[in-house]
């Protein structure tokens, strides 16, 4: 029987094991393996930073400026929407993977605090519930600066076979 194991696939699985057995990572370890920092989790378009990766915590930041401003010189509220959704997409992701699962998001509810201008802001996202066929996923956005929360979401993310989604576009 021909081995199809590539290397990729075992770098993957020995992240995942990683992962699996509590270990945090940093994007240089799963980046390379595990899809982060393509634009679909908002790299490139918002700017979003992968800090630590584990399968109860992920973390990033964002450097703030003018392309994320609505007209009246405050960041828009869809880009708090869309760091919430790629915080959350990532972490229960990564939860599931190693069980042949991906996730999609069936939910977001992204609560405005306070507005926010320019500068760094860093984002957690936790696990709130990670069941068999759902998770939860809590994340807040908070200014370096001031320390203060600017933004907080919960996303609802459905765990489903990878074989569910067929390749389609």
């Amino acid at each position: 029987m021909e081995d199809t194991t590539t290397p990729t696939d075992d770098a993957l699985a020995a992240v995942l094991r990683r992962l699996d057995a509590g270990e945090v990572l940093g994007i240089d370890e799963v980046g390379p393996v595990f899809p982060v920092e393509r634009d679909g989790f908002g790299t490139g378009t918002l700017g979003l930073r992968w800090d630590t990766l584990a399968r109860d915590r992920v973390t990033a930041h964002l450097d703030v400026d003018e392309r994320h401003h609505q007209p009246y010189g405050i960041v828009h509220g869809g880009v708090w929407c869309s760091v919430i959704e790629s915080m959350a997409s990532i972490g229960a992701a990564l939860r599931v993977a190693s069980v042949g699962k991906i996730v999609v998001g069936v939910s977001n509810s992204t609560d405005f605090i306070r507005a926010h201008r320019e500068g760094r802001v860093a984002a957690v996202g936790t696990p709130v519930h990670a069941g068999r066929t759902q998770q939860l996923w809590l994340v807040e956005l908070t200014s370096a600066a001031s320390g203060k929360v600017v933004a907080r979401g919960q996303v609802r993310l459905q765990n489903i076979d990878a074989a569910q989604i067929g390749g389609g576009a």
